[in-house]
């Protein structure tokens, strides 16, 4: 029973990790990527977002919730689980290693990042470009986001990598091959998204 627990349990937090906590990532990273449009076309994008119709259920349920879950079930992991050399090998076994290690940094990132933005929005402040250009004009925030950003994009291309494995997608060994470079080239697209987002609030 407590083994039909932790296989249900695992599955769940690979699936959350790519839907929808990966695609909601991705969508950040796109609307982030105004930025490099300018500070209007950043806002403008900005208060769509804000408008959504039941934004704030929405973020509860699709958001919250579920980053909750996949986090507290990860550290779980980190803490619990140990490389298999022998069924994956060095390198998905340092992939496997980066991914707990990411998984910590997200876990503090996230916490303040849900800080700065969506805790003092709801206390006031206006979540748009000026209070983006204000946090990242600090060099220590600035590489804390850095580190933050690729922290994600790496946790949820190499998280893909195992959710089509965990999953029965990718079975073979030719096949998970194929969707090792397909999941570095959306870690490279993803990151490179983030990296001008991030740099167009300071430019």
């Amino acid at each position: 029973m407590a083994e039909n627990r932790e296989f249900m349990n695992r599955r769940l937090h690979s699936l959350l990790g790519v839907i929808p906590v990966g695609l909601f990532l991705t969508q950040h990273l796109v609307v982030n990527h105004f930025a490099t449009k300018g500070e209007a076309s950043f806002n403008a994008a900005a208060v769509v977002m804000e408008n959504l119709p039941f934004r704030i259920f929405l973020e509860f349920i699709l958001i919250y919730l579920p980053i909750l879950f996949h986090a507290i079930y990860g550290l779980f992991i980190v803490f619990q689980t140990k490389n298999n050399t022998k069924r994956y090998g060095y390198f998905r076994n340092q992939m496997f290693f980066l991914q707990r290690v990411t998984g910590v940094i997200l876990v503090i990132f996230i916490a303040w990042h849900v800080w700065e933005t969506r805790v003092q929005a709801a206390l006031g402040a206006e979540v748009n470009f000026d209070m983006m250009a204000d946090i990242l004009s600090s060099p220590f925030m600035m590489i804390f986001y850095i580190i933050g950003v690729l922290s994600a994009t790496f946790h949820f291309s190499n998280g893909l990598w195992s959710f089509l494995v965990s999953w029965g997608i990718t079975v073979s060994p030719r096949s998970q091959h194929i969707v090792t470079y397909v999941t570095i080239a959306i870690f490279i697209v993803l990151s490179v998204i983030g990296m001008r987002a991030l740099f167009a609030f300071v430019s």
